[in-house]
């Protein structure tokens, strides 16, 4: 059963509003209606995220420029998408690739995905956080573990990914008891394959659970080979107005 301590009564407490994080929808060419809805007025959007090419690419990219650009100027933060490959790429390259999406798409911040979650691998974790905020001042810094990392995390990071996956391991799916100690925009769950019969019952999970930044999708990674996240759920209408409808219980 979900955990249902402290993180409950802060979402409805702080009179925090659930919003959308995009973990990064395909190319603007190859998915222009996806890039237009987001620009929608209405759309509770906490974030979305930029992938050129697993990264900023090599040469800045006119179309998402443009797309990025867009959101930006409606007041949605653009994150650029860091891969950390769970800890082992080097720090050099991560901070090279975030100088490139700073000044080739002026994001706001970075998704660290595949970021590890273990206690071991907190201090290289830090090591780069604190370089990725020289380089973007001010900048929002989301940790894409997927998981629950060690506590240790949240000292660091605006945001923790503290789950992606199906809906078949999320319904089930138990918030970290250390979480209950933080209010519930620290949070972002993204989970795929979620029929629309049941994204209410999603909605009210990760309300239970204290996570305010959510991406529920009805796309599946069709056993590894298709990228769940490239493209809007097809219940978008509805998860937009349930969301976008009031604050967090």
């Amino acid at each position: 059963m979900p955990h249902l301590t402290s993180a409950t009564t802060g979402t409805a407490s702080t009179g925090v509003r659930t919003g959308f994080g995009v973990p990064g929808y395909a190319h603007p060419l190859v998915a222009p209606t996806e890039w237009d809805l987001l620009t929608r007025p209405g759309t509770p959007l906490h974030w979305v995220v930029l992938d050129v090419a697993d990264g900023p690419g090599t040469r800045p990219d006119p179309q998402c420029l443009e797309a990025a650009g867009r959101l930006r100027n409606t007041g949605v933060r653009v994150l650029g998408r860091l891969d950390t490959a769970h800890g082992a790429r080097a720090l050099t390259e991560t901070i090279v690739d975030a100088g490139r999406f700073v000044d080739w798409y002026r994001v706001d911040g970075f998704l660290l995905a595949r970021c590890p979650s273990e206690r071991a691998s907190l201090p290289a974790i830090r090591r780069t956080v604190s370089a990725l905020r020289a380089v973007r001042d001010g900048g929002h810094i989301v940790l894409g573990h997927g998981t629950h990392p060690h506590p240790g995390y949240a000292e660091d990071a605006d945001q923790l990914v503290t789950f992606a996956g199906p809906w078949s391991d999320y319904r089930w799916s138990q918030a970290a008891e250390w979480t209950a100690g933080h209010p519930p925009e620290r949070f972002c769950h993204f989970v795929h394959g979620v029929p629309h019969r049941h994204l209410e019952e999603a909605l009210r999970i990760a309300r239970w659970q204290g996570a305010a930044t959510v991406w529920f999708t009805d796309r599946t990674d069709r056993g590894g080979h298709h990228d769940p996240w490239e493209s809007v759920p097809g219940y978008w209408d509805d998860i937009v107005s349930r969301v976008g409808t009031g604050v967090s219980e």
